[in-house]
C-alpha cells in the first residue's frame, strides 16, 4: 500500500500550478504547506484527500524522469479529465487514456510527463 510518496522538482511553484490542476478532477487537492524554515531545510507541499497528504513535492535538484506514480481514479472519465488537465497545465503526454490490457482486462490508464520529466499516471481498474 503507498502511504505517500514525494518527488523533488527544479520549480516549486511552477509544480505546485501543475499538480493542483491535474490532480483537480481526480478530487486531489493541496492539503499543507511547509516552507524551508518550517522544515530546516526544503519547502513542500502535500496533496490528498480525506484529510490526508500522501503526494509531496519539494524543491530541490529534480530527479528527471527517474520516477513514476500512479494516481488511482474512481472512472474511466476521470482519467480522461487527468489527461486533459494534465496537458493543459503545461505536461506532455506519454500514453493517451486507454485500456492496458497487458496488466488486466480492465486496467484504463493514462500517462503524461510533468515539468520534470517524471511520468504521472492514472488509471482506473473498474470495467
Amino acid at each position: 500500500m503507498l502511504d505517500h510518496i514525494g518527488l523533488t522538482v527544479a520549480d516549486l511553484n511552477r509544480s505546485k500550478a501543475f499538480f493542483t490542476a491535474a490532480l483537480a478532477p481526480l478530487s486531489l487537492a493541496l492539503l499543507v504547506e511547509v516552507t524551508a524554515e518550517q522544515s530546516g531545510k526544503h519547502a513542500h507541499f502535500g496533496f490528498g484527500s480525506g484529510g490526508k497528504a500522501f503526494f509531496w513535492i519539494g524543491d530541490g535538484a529534480p530527479a528527471s524522469g527517474a520516477l513514476h506514480v500512479a494516481f488511482s481514479a474512481a472512472t474511466r472519465r476521470a482519467v480522461d479529465a487527468f489527461h486533459h488537465a494534465a496537458l493543459a497545465a503545461g505536461g506532455k503526454d506519454n500514453g493517451a487514456p486507454g485500456l492496458r490490457p497487458y496488466y488486466h482486462p480492465h486496467y484504463y490508464g493514462a500517462f503524461v510527463l510533468d515539468p520534470d520529466g517524471n511520468n504521472i499516471e492514472a488509471v482506473c481498474h473498474q470495467g
